[in-house]
């Protein structure tokens, strides 16, 4: 069977795996099976097992879990209403006042969750209900939380970078470090865009809270500290080297643990609920790893990973040509499958095309979370919109219309650092120079 029909076959069953329902890691499994039935006589067994043990064993993994319950018990906190009213009094001088709170909020909250859905429903849960009894717009508020909320898989530590590392077979940290200034940077576009909305339209936005005296301001942002100290110490303990990304996720739970208890949230249920949810979780995302590894693996097989490289190669692209084709393929993706899924489903053939291009793997890993970002808020399959959906009481159409102008920023931050790439590889050069 020749190479491109061999690919049509893979690619037609795993649309008609996943069309069926079939969860993603065992539609991927049954993928590799049927490619290494076609094209070798190695022992399939023994394959399976290699690949899906290696998956599963590597020390970076164990960050995983570990950010996911840091998440899970800080999205039980009162995290939410201290950061509202921490943040609002130093942000009414801004054109857009409060909404601003939503975009800030969820950049702090990123900071020590790595889950997107736990970032918009700890921030929305205060937000919603006080922008909304001020008065202000409840499409921009609806359309910043949406937006803001994706920030939890940009600004370290992510689930996603740890996915995609361990995929990629690059450094979890690196990326990390990676990813923090595009954060601050998608921070910037969604507030200018606050900004520049307000300005044009003045009657929409409620007139500013009576100013308050400065220690007045410190003394209500008093309960953030806490917070802010567990991202201060997370981060500068990643970027001096002091400890390992897996090490910092350790330091985290125990910061969350300590927060939650602080907050006075900390109970038994809560603490069996945040272990349970990040047991589920993370069991998802193991299997999907596993069920990739070994497709992966199997596709090495076949030769249509190194095929297409060549092929890619051949018609000389310019950079910023495959990245418009990257860019509108995972734009599609991100409209059908969650953004863990279209990570490890994609990287058997991209990866390959993206070292033969010369592209930064770190850089990539950037590129490919804003993508994932970008799915967050695209219907029909957003997860951010249905967390939403269950908040306001809106359909689905009408949140992913708010989130529009925020899916738009996103495809201007994707383009920012293609252009400047030292963006993303400032901080990763500064912490492990060559």
């Amino acid at each position: 069977m020749s190479l491109p029909v061999l690919a049509l076959v893979l690619l037609s069953f795993l649309i008609l795996v996943l069309a069926s329902g079939v969860w993603i890691a065992v539609g991927l499994g049954l993928v590799g099976l049927l490619a290494m039935w076609l094209v070798t006589d190695v022992p399939i067994g023994q394959v399976l097992a290699t690949t899906v043990w290696s998956s599963a064993s590597g020390w970076t993994l164990t960050a995983l879990p570990l950010f996911i319950w840091m998440g899970e018990i800080l999205f039980r906190t009162r995290l939410s209403e201290q950061m509202f009213q921490g943040l609002s009094p130093w942000l009414q001088w801004l054109p857009g006042r409060l909404i601003h709170t939503n975009i800030v909020g969820c950049g702090i909250f990123a900071a020590v969750s790595g889950s997107s859905a736990a970032t918009v429903a700890t921030i929305g849960k205060i937000s919603l209900p006080e922008l909304k009894k001020r008065g202000y717009d409840e499409q921009l508020s609806l359309g910043t939380l949406a937006g803001s909320g994706t920030l939890g898989l940009l600004i370290p530590p992510s689930i996603p970078m740890v996915v995609y590392a361990v995929t990629a077979n690059v450094s979890v940290l690196q990326v990390f470090l990676g990813g923090f200034l595009p954060g601050l940077l998608v921070m910037a576009l969604y507030m200018g865009y606050v900004i520049i909305w307000s300005l044009l339209n003045p009657d929409k936005t409620p007139p500013r809270d009576p100013a308050l005296p400065f220690f007045e301001k410190l003394r209500q942002s008093a309960k953030l500290m806490p917070c802010l100290v567990l991202i201060a110490a997370v981060f500068l303990a990643l970027i001096l080297g002091f400890a390992t990304a897996t090490e910092c996720a350790a330091w985290g739970v125990s910061g969350a643990l300590f927060l939650a208890w602080w907050s006075g949230t900390l109970s038994w249920k809560t603490l069996f609920e945040s272990i349970m949810s990040a047991t589920r979780l993370t069991c998802m995302i193991m299997l999907i790893l596993a069920g990739a590894a070994f497709c992966t693996a199997a596709m090495a097989y076949t030769g249509i990973p190194m095929a297409l490289a060549e092929w890619v190669k051949g018609m000389q692209l310019s950079t910023h040509m495959l990245v418009l084709a990257l860019t509108i393929m995972y734009i599609i993706l991100g409209c059908l499958i969650d953004g863990i899924s279209m990570i490890v489903l994609t990287a058997v053939i991209v990866l390959p095309m993206v070292k033969e291009a010369g592209f930064d793997l770190v850089w990539f890993g950037v590129y490919l979370v804003i993508h994932v970002e970008m799915a967050q808020i695209t219907p029909p399959v957003g997860f951010n919109l249905f967390v939403l959906q269950n908040m306001s009481g809106k359909d689905t159409w009408t949140i992913a219309k708010a989130a529009f102008p925020f899916f738009i920023l996103l495809n201007i931050a994707v383009f920012i650092i293609t252009t400047f790439p030292q963006i993303v590889l400032f901080l990763p050069k500064l912490a492990f120079p060559d």
